[in-house]
């Protein structure tokens, strides 16, 4: 056992010994002209190199599995028997080599996990109840510690701000770059580096659970699980390996050309079958992970490619689930005065409309927290009235309008008309008995969503439907303005489930894409279910894709992602049934031997191991400008 460690811990300094031997013994034979050296040089560097493959070959039928080591193993025995030294030198050196190489470039597909891992932190600062602080192992933080974070420092838990503000990067979970500004009451989480000043966190989840933890998991499990592809060829290798030691005996049975039979060995070796769909679905996962898409596996990769129905939820989805102006019709001399009024009112008030227009007059730059509010009264189902700076103000519905004999002319009626049918929530503000304003309030469309969409389209995506429990107004306004198929409104979550089944028997390939918690049932019936949150603990488990900046860019790439690594695969297994065909007739016309077919196998390892590194580098990232032109893009 201390000797397999010992030869496995070495293997690359076997490759080296192995190269400058079979340096040594041509050196000896076209410099010095001695055949002893040339022998016996290639002779040492076989023995060598041949150790670590006959491990891994015994190791390999101690649990029943006949592997390419085995082939290789044979084969070099055989060059020894026919005094091939040469052969059986560069055969095992080029295994090795191919082998070394094989692991350095795949280590890079993996890179985006070791980073992940790196960034975990590893101990944290506890705040005792006397005021003393104890740096201690991440291991030993229980729930309800409170936590002190310093500048420069890693969040080690998911937990709750207790004192202190600061702005927080919090691209290691949702992948967004930009700084977030966090305060007392806010969540933060683990991973999160803090730019500026110091925070006392109250620990609600620690170790694995926290969602850092969990994603760490999710994306560890996702490279590891198998795709379609992965699974035939896995299953294809069990009988392809055998039948070649079954062919080789054959060859020799009939031929009685010993070289021959051991060169088919060497050359029907399936390394780059075997490799080529799993490294594929590894940089396509790496690629996600980078980005903060996460993409539950190689399955969940094939499947998402075959997507051409694209079912969203509404609110918090196609939409940014907050309420914001979204309409301002004005009939005021001094607009800025009449915003002023209404912010004012509103003031006094927590409605979430109410905030939505302070909010607005704030953007505005208006200011109004300076006016004297004389009296204000709120009046059951119409608003609020109130006299500020000496002006009368009516806040409300048509209903309080019309009670308080304030009149509409036809533009205004034809305005609030307008208003009503995009589906928005209508306050109508009258001063001194005019009407000044209309405004709309509604839940806000995600900037650029209608560019995105079109992006899913060229993607290849056929349906884009939308199933929302909200009213059919607004829901048919929403669809209006993004350019949906099809959109059905006032569902309940069970019916959205429905929805779903019916387009299944249709023979589409649905993905639902929702926020991951109220969508659970539909995110669970489609073929692949999407869950746009920040890393909600529903989110990340219940969903096959969860896009942790809540973005549809997050969306479309990996749409695109998963059709451009399933393409890839195929393209690795081309390549290498491909070559294993050229080695085969190079064998029968004799242009190919055993050190030359073996170059050729190893070569094309490397080929679709390059190959699948193109996937890593696919999409470029986005900059920090791109992302804040994104947010301030509207619909056009």
């Amino acid at each position: 056992m201390k000797f397999q460690r010992y030869i496995q811990n070495h293997q690359n300094q076997i490759t080296l010994i192995s190269a400058i031997l079979i340096a040594v013994g041509y050196a000896g034979k076209y410099l010095l002209n001695s055949t002893l050296i040339y022998d016996w040089a290639f002779i040492i560097a076989s023995i060598i190199a041949v150790v670590p493959i006959m491990i891994h070959a015994y190791q390999s039928l101690r649990v029943k599995v006949i592997s390419i080591e085995l082939l290789v193993s044979i084969a070099v025995v055989g060059a020894f028997i026919i005094g091939e030294y040469n052969e059986s030198a560069i055969v095992t050196f080029l295994f090795l080599f191919g082998s070394y190489l094989e692991q350095r470039t795949l280590s890079k597909t993996r890179q985006s996990i070791k980073s992940l891992t790196q960034m975990a932190p590893e101990t944290a600062i506890i705040l005792h109840e006397d005021g003393t602080q104890e740096e201690v192992d991440i291991d030993d933080v229980d729930e309800g510690d409170h936590i002190m974070v310093k500048t420069g420092a890693s969040v080690p838990v998911d937990g709750n701000i207790v004192s202190g503000s600061g702005y927080l990067d919090e691209s290691v979970i949702t992948g967004e770059s930009k700084a977030v500004a966090k305060t007392q009451g806010d969540s933060v989480y683990s991973g999160s580096i803090l730019g500026n000043g110091t925070l006392t966190v109250e620990a609600t989840k620690i170790g694995e659970d926290t969602t850092f933890g969990k994603i760490i998991e999710l994306v560890e499990d996702a490279q590891d699980a198998k795709s379609p592809a992965e699974s035939f060829i896995d299953k294809f290798a069990q009988y392809y390996t055998p039948a070649v030691l079954v062919i080789a005996t054959l060859v020799y049975i009939f031929t009685r050309d010993f070289p021959t039979a051991i060169t088919v060995l060497v050359l029907g070796c399936p390394g780059a079958l075997v490799i080529g769909a799993p490294v594929s679905n590894v940089a396509g996962i790496g690629n996600g992970a980078k980005r903060g898409i996460l993409l539950k596996g190689g399955a969940v990769m094939d499947d998402f490619a075959k997507v051409d129905t694209f079912v969203f939820d509404k609110t918090g989805t196609l939409t940014l689930g907050n309420t914001a102006v979204s309409a301002v019709k004005d009939y005021a001399n001094d607009t800025n005065e009449a915003l002023a009024l209404v912010a004012r009112v509103e003031r006094l008030s927590d409605h979430p409309l109410g905030k939505a227009i302070t909010d607005y007059a704030t953007n505005e730059k208006v200011d109004f927290e300076q006016l004297e509010v004389a009296e204000n009264d709120t009046v059951k189902g119409q608003g609020i009235t109130a006299t500020i700076d000496g002006h009368h103000v009516l806040v409300g519905n048509l209903k309080m309008m019309t009670a308080n004999n304030v009149k509409l002319s036809a533009t205004q009626n034809q305005d609030l008309a307008e208003v009503q049918h995009t589906g928005s929530s209508v306050v109508m503000v009258a001063v001194d008995g005019a009407l000044k304003l209309t405004i709309g309030v509604s839940d806000t469309i995600r900037p650029g969503i209608k560019a995105q969409l079109q992006a899913l389209r060229d993607h290849g995506a056929k349906h884009l439907v939308m199933l929302t429990g909200d009213n059919k107004i607004t829901a048919q306004y929403v669809a209006e303005q993004i350019g949906l198929d099809e959109v059905h409104a006032e569902l309940l979550p069970e019916e959205k489930v429905e929805y779903i089944k019916k387009f299944k028997d249709q023979g589409r390939h649905v993905a639902f894409v929702g926020d991951g918690i109220n969508d659970s049932p539909a995110i669970a019936t489609a073929q692949i279910g999407i869950a746009m949150g920040s890393g909600t603990d529903v989110a990340i488990e219940t969903s096959d894709v969860v896009l942790m900046q809540s973005s549809f860019e997050a969306l479309v790439h990996a749409y695109a992602l998963s059709k451009k690594t399933v393409i890839n695969t195929k393209e690795n297994i081309a390549i290498a049934i491909g070559v294993v065909i050229f080695l085969l007739i190079g064998l029968i016309v004799g242009f190919i031997y055993m050190a030359s077919g073996m170059f050729v196998h190893e070569a094309s390892i490397l080929v679709v191991i390059f190959n699948a590194m193109r996937l890593i580098r696919y999409g470029k990232m986005p900059t920090q400008a791109q992302q804040t032109a994104t947010q301030k893009t509207s619909l056009t």
